[in-house]
This record gives C-alpha cells, sequence and structure tokens, in this order.
C-alpha cells in the first residue's frame, strides 16, 4: 500500500540529507570555485603539470558533489510523487515509487560507501601483493585462489591490472605483486590488509584430511611524482636473477629480474614483468616507495602495529578473515563479523560487503 512507503521515504530523505550535510558540501563548492577561478588565469598553461593537476581536481571535486545533488533532487521528486498519490489515492502509481525508492536507496549506499573513502591516497592506484604463509603446497594453492578472487573482483568494477611479480612454486603461487588502476583502488583494498585463512579437504592429500591454510594480502597506495620518499643507495640492497619463464623458447636467460630489500624495515619488493632489468628495476622502486610511504605513515599515525597484517606471523591468531570450505561452508570477517555462507560467490570476486563494512567500522571509529 502507498500509506505502507511513506516511512521509508521520508527516512532516505533525512539520512540523504544528514548524512551529505557530515561531508560539509559548500566547503566543497568553495574548493572548485577558487580552482575554476585559476583557470581563468591568462597564465594558466604556463604550467602545463599544475593545470592538469588543477583540472583533475575540478573533475574529482564535481564528481564528488553532483551525484549528491541529483540523489538529492530525485528524493525530493520522490516525496513529492507519493505526496500527489497519498492525496489523490492513486494506487496505479505505487510501482513507479517503489522502484524509484530502491534505486535511489541502492545510489545512497553507493555515494555513502565513497565518501567513507576521503584519505588523502584512496583515490590511488594501489598495488596489492599475496604471500604465502603456513601450511606449504596448500599455501601456494591458497594464494592462486585469492590471485583469483582479486582479480574477478577488479573485472567486475572495470580496473585494470598488471602482474609485476609472480613466485610459482610447487601446488600454486609463493608470491605475487600486482597494481590495480581505477577509481578509489587503493581506498578499497586496503581493507583487505592482513591474513586470510582457508580451511577446507585438501586436495593434495590422498586419505582426505582436512587442512589450514595462510596467505597474508598488502595493500599500499600507487604514489604520485610529487610525494618525495627518501630513498638513499646506501639502505638498500638489489639483487638481480633470471625470471622464471614458460620454458623453452620462452625462458629469460638474462639476469633481468630485480629483488631490493629496505634495511631499515625489512620491506622486500621485487619486479620481473618485463625483459629488461632496467625497467623492473625502476617499478620495484616505484613498488618500494610505495610501500615505504605507507609504512611510515601508519608509523606516523601511531596504527603501524594493528595495521601493518604483513609483519605479523603469517598463521593462527592472526587472520582477519576465514574462508571455511569444510565441514560447513562460511567466509567470516574477524574484525566486523560480517559473514557469508556463499563462498563460492566469494571467491569469484564477491567481496564488497566485506570492504564496505570495514570501511564504516574505520569511519565510526574515527568520529
Amino acid at each position: 500500500m502507498l500509506e505502507d512507503l511513506t516511512a521509508p521515504v521520508e527516512e532516505l530523505r533525512k539520512e540523504v540529507v544528514e548524512t551529505w550535510g557530515i561531508f560539509d558540501p559548500d566547503s566543497i563548492r568553495r574548493e572548485v570555485q577558487e580552482l575554476e577561478a585559476q583557470t581563468a588565469d591568462p597564465h594558466f598553461w604556463d604550467n602545463h603539470e599544475r593545470a592538469e593537476s588543477i583540472l583533475t581536481n575540478i573533475k574529482r571535486l564535481r564528481g564528488r558533489l553532483e551525484p549528491w545533488e541529483e540523489l538529492q533532487r530525485e528524493v525530493t521528486d520522490l516525496d513529492e510523487l507519493l505526496s500527489l498519490a497519498l492525496s489523490e489515492r492513486d494506487a496505479s502509481l505505487e510501482p513507479e515509487i517503489q522502484e524509484s525508492l530502491e534505486r535511489q536507496t541502492a545510489a545512497y549506499q553507493k555515494l555513502r560507501v565513497l565518501e567513507l573513502l576521503s584519505d588523502k591516497q584512496d583515490t590511488n592506484p594501489a598495488f596489492l601483493t599475496i604471500h604465502a604463509g603456513a601450511g606449504g603446497t596448500e599455501a601456494c594453492d591458497w594464494v592462486s585462489m585469492l590471485l583469483r578472487m582479486y582479480l574477478r573482483w577488479t573485472e567486475r568494477r572495470g580496473f585494470k591490472t598488471q602482474i609485476l611479480d609472480l613466485q610459482e612454486a610447487e601446488g600454486g603461487v609463493k608470491s605475487v605483486t600486482m597494481e590495480v588502476d581505477g577509481d578509489f583502488a587503493f581506498g578499497y583494498l586496503k581493507a583487505e590488509s592482513g591474513i586470510h585463512r582457508l580451511v577446507r579437504i585438501s586436495p593434495f592429500d590422498s586419505a582426505g584430511r582436512r587442512h589450514t591454510s595462510f596467505a597474508s594480502v598488502y595493500a599500499s597506495p600507487v604514489i604520485e611524482d610529487d610525494i618525495d620518499v627518501d630513498i638513499k643507495p646506501e639502505d638498500i640492497r638489489v639483487d638481480t636473477y633470471r625470471a622464471s619463464g614458460a620454458g623453452g623458447q620462452h625462458i629469460n636467460k638474462t639476469d633481468s629480474a630485480v629483488r631490493i630489500t629496505h634495511f631499515a624495515t625489512g620491506i622486500v619488493v621485487q619486479c620481473q614483468n618485463e625483459r629488461s632489468q632496467h625497467k623492473n628495476r625502476a617499478t620495484a622502486m616505484k613498488v618500494l616507495a610505495s610501500r615505504l610511504y605507507e609504512y611510515y605513515r601508519e608509523e606516523r599515525d601511531k596504527e603501524q602495529a594493528k595495521t601493518a597484517q604483513e609483519k605479523r606471523d603469517i598463521s593462527w591468531g592472526n587472520q582477519i578473515r576465514s574462508y571455511v570450505f569444510h565441514p560447513y561452508n562460511m567466509v567470516k570477517d574477524h574484525r566486523t563479523k560480517v559473514e557469508v555462507g556463499n563462498v563460492q560467490a566469494v571467491m569469484d570476486g564477491d567481496i564488497d560487503n566485506f570492504i564496505e563494512e570495514y570501511l564504516r567500522q574505520q569511519w565510526a571509529d574515527r568520529a
């Protein structure tokens, strides 16, 4: 009945107004006006990089502001349509109102999640690294499964991915690093940093016993060129080695792969996706700068002990999420208590509910 829609429409209208008000739209409008005023300067294009940066910021701010303004107009129109339908007792409008309510509620939830991605580097691309932990062959297979999960997730979002380094091992992958490029890639993927635990009947065990495996996932932002991370030659060790390949005519016959170790933090990065050692070194340095930026940011926030999940033992007691295939099916995030019974859907990349709830809790903790 139309009367039953009154409360949810009013609740949505209030939530849209209140939530958007928290994020201070007036300050965003002022910032857009100030940046647009700079574009009117006759010398605006004298510094091409600065001009491009300003235009990018205008686009980003408008992309944040305009969807909320449109949603507020739509919610107001919906409220007026419902009032009209109630006054005229026109039940034929109920399906249209119900459909609009569902669509606008989904749009609100999406915009609200984007507002949670407010940290400086959240809009950046990300480096995502997965390492095998306790479990031997099982753990390497688990890394392969997680890699597939994240690749499916990036496909769903239309993100671009590039494998920078992949260390194969018996049963699967020992370690992999990839670059993920898309809107808010780091903002989303930072929620995945931590130890991931798998429980299943092992396909490698002829006795059909249950095994537990672990892998660590770590996300760091691809930092902008104007952010300086000081890496001195004496602070690192650079090793070269022969990149692994398919064998035969495809095998790499030169030491083109590069591994860089940062002494002070113990961070190790690798790259072997290019044939040129020079290009692999440049990419590895870019990954190292990203990892160091995130490391020092966490240290500055005094959250290193809690948030640098990759530094914890990749074993019992440290997992952020468990994926149980036996004796029951369930994926549980131990930070947010979110549980999903459809394990296969999660392994096919359906992880947004875990990410979004993590972001909501992070925002609540800061509020």
